[in-house]
């Protein structure tokens, strides 16, 4: 008779999580999807979203379908979390509910058994404390950069959005979002934006 666990390896999920931090970088994401899929994602989950907003929609949604002896798979540490208190909440999850996380060609934590290695778990979050440090770091060179330019009279920040720059990628799926047909998380996940980028454009459009 097969055990619980030879019972779930049979009918495990591999997911694969993708994260850029704006549409920006839609070739970078298209990079990291190639790679989940040669390493054996059944599915994956694309997040447009900064490594530490407090909130990650689609990390959230794989992690709550997720089930015991499903494998999670991404590129590196920093794409799941830039925050160490983030990233232990995700290893909470991942041991909570037996799972396997799979840092492609460093860590593999694997929980389905049970706990995890401690050695593993502590080599995971060393990880994410230097994420962090050079997501802190990044922000602090462009601080400067931006200082330095705003002293020799550049202009700093993004262009200004109005209805006439609104991409058709987006302006496609905005007649949807506005008859009530798909929520604001899905027009951004079609128009392959960011929330607070969808945000933007809604606005424009509107004035």
């Amino acid at each position: 008779m097969k055990s619980v666990m030879d019972t779930l390896s049979t009918i495990s999920v591999t997911h694969g999580y993708a994260r850029c931090s704006t549409n920006e970088e839609k070739q970078d994401i298209d990079r990291q999807t190639r790679e989940l899929k040669k390493q054996g994602a059944d599915r994956i989950w694309l997040e447009f979203e900064h490594g530490d907003a407090a909130s990650k929609e689609q990390q959230a949604l794989m992690l709550d379908t997720a089930n015991p002896g499903d494998t999670i798979i991404t590129l590196e540490v920093s794409r799941l979390a830039r925050s160490t208190k983030q990233l232990c909440e995700i290893i909470d999850v991942i041991r909570d509910k037996h799972l396997r996380l799979i840092i492609t060609g460093s860590i593999i934590m694997d929980c389905r058994d049970g706990c995890p290695d401690p050695m593993t778990e502590a080599f995971l979050q060393i990880a994410g404390v230097f994420s962090q440090l050079e997501l802190s770091m990044i922000r602090a060179r462009v601080k400067s950069g931006m200082a330095n330019a705003k002293a020799k009279g550049k202009r700093i920040g993004r262009p200004p959005v109005s209805a006439d720059n609104v991409p058709a990628s987006f302006l496609r799926y905005y007649p949807r979002y506005q008859d009530g047909k798909i929520s604001l998380t899905e027009l951004s996940r079609l128009a392959q934006v960011s929330r607070p980028t969808a945000y933007r454009y809604i606005s424009a459009l509107k004035n």
